[in-house]
């Protein structure tokens, strides 16, 4: 692999058809970029962000509190606003101030395209397109019925990014350019092939997460279970009051939300990751640091499950909860530098700037006469020993 900058930004530049990009990045308001313990997003727009500098890229990346990231930053807020996730005021606020801040930049800098990854930011997209911006937006949530009508409203002003194929599979009419899964740094992920005897719950304590669905297989299971994740918005406190805290057995921890360097060490120990969603996942971040760890993943199909765990290779899938206490014991057969290899092949920052890159001169095309290039997606296979066939968690 070429690692020289300089090398892969020129590579880049003429397989693709054209020069280094200058990007406007507009992050959410709620975490730092990167974030220091929860914030899924944030952590994708900082890797991306770090990512297209190396390749020779201009990046402005534009968010709150403070960035450690290698892209000019444009502090739009002065701290994060995290205990204002789910309110109307700071997603319509951070929109305006983006684009008053987009515009005032643009006379300067000259952006060739603006990516936004928030939730109001696409709004913005018919200002931009007067100025000649193309905007793409990557859509990191379940498309709703409220969200589908949103974006179908804004048409060809916003190219939408998908991050599984079952996301844009769930809304096909929609104006997607690009499916781009999310990636990671291995590197900045810790291995360990040993691991502890207890299963991890990582994630909001939401009911379209199950952690209630975790503790039940767990104790069918007989193994210890550590609950991890954020607790903070009003469903989250009642779902937990309500359906985790009265199934909570002497062998649960509940850990509470878990900082940057928490969470690689529980990922790291852990025997496996159970993710028991019972939605559609657009992506599952949590799954492939897991795997980066080279610890497994235990999960019930949904959403984007099938296209990120390589079944009886990087994890178990399974069709009903009544199969995961199973899985639970059967996970520990499987290799774990199978599961790291498996990231750094399938989901690497490699493949999240190339496939943004092209998603970015596909939309660049589509202002301009300059050539495009649309990076086929398909989903990479592993070539490594899978469990027999027999088993009941099997695709």
């Amino acid at each position: 692999m070429v690692t020289d900058p300089w090398y892969r930004s020129v590579v880049e530049a003429h397989s693709t058809g054209g020069r280094p990009l200058r990007v406007a990045l507009v992050a959410p308001p709620y975490f730092d970029v990167p974030p220091a313990g929860y914030g899924g997003v944030e952590a994708v727009v900082a890797d991306l962000a770090d990512a297209l500098v190396e390749r020779g890229h201009h990046v402005t990346l534009l968010g709150a509190g403070r960035s450690g990231t290698r892209a000019e930053f444009v502090r739009l807020w002065d701290r994060p606003v995290a205990d204002r996730i789910g309110e109307a005021f700071p997603e319509l606020a951070h929109a305006a101030i983006a684009r008053a801040a987009i515009h005032r930049l643009d006379r300067s800098h000259r952006f060739d395209v603006v990516h936004d990854h928030t939730l109001a930011g696409p709004l913005n997209a018919a200002s931009y397109s007067a100025a000649g911006l193309p905007t793409v937006v990557t859509v990191h949530c379940s498309v709703n019925d409220d969200l589908r009508r949103m974006y179908g409203s804004l048409g060809s002003d916003v190219g939408l990014i998908a991050i599984s194929e079952r996301q844009r599979a769930l809304a096909p009419e929609l104006n997607w350019v690009s499916t781009v899964y999310n990636g990671l740094r291995v590197g900045g992920w810790p291995y360990r092939s040993r691991k502890g005897d207890f299963a991890l719950f990582l994630g909001r304590f939401h009911p379209q997460k199950a952690p209630h669905l975790a503790i039940e297989a767990a104790h069918a299971a007989q193994i210890p279970l550590v609950l991890a994740g954020k607790c903070s918005e009003p469903v989250e406190r009642t779902y937990y009051a309500r359906e985790v805290a009265p199934r909570l057995g002497p062998d649960d921890r509940v850990y509470g939300v878990a900082d940057a360097a928490a969470k690689r060490i529980l990922l790291s120990q852990a025997r496996c990751l159970l993710f028991p969603i019972v939605w559609e996942e657009p992506f599952g971040m949590v799954m492939i640091e897991a795997m980066a760890c080279g610890t497994p993943v235990v999960a019930l199909r949904g959403g984007a499950v099938p296209e990120v765990v390589v079944p009886g290779v990087t994890g178990l899938i399974c069709e009903d909860p009544a199969q995961l206490p199973a899985a639970l014991t059967q996970v520990g057969e499987l290799d774990p530098a199978a599961c790291r290899t498996h990231v750094a092949t399938a989901f690497s920052v490699d493949r999240l700037a190339a496939g943004y890159v092209a998603a970015y001169r596909r939309a660049i095309a589509g202002r301009t006469s300059e050539p495009s290039l649309v990076l086929p997606v398909s989903r990479p296979r592993a070539p490594y020993r899978r469990l027999p066939s027999g088993s009941s968690t099997r695709r």
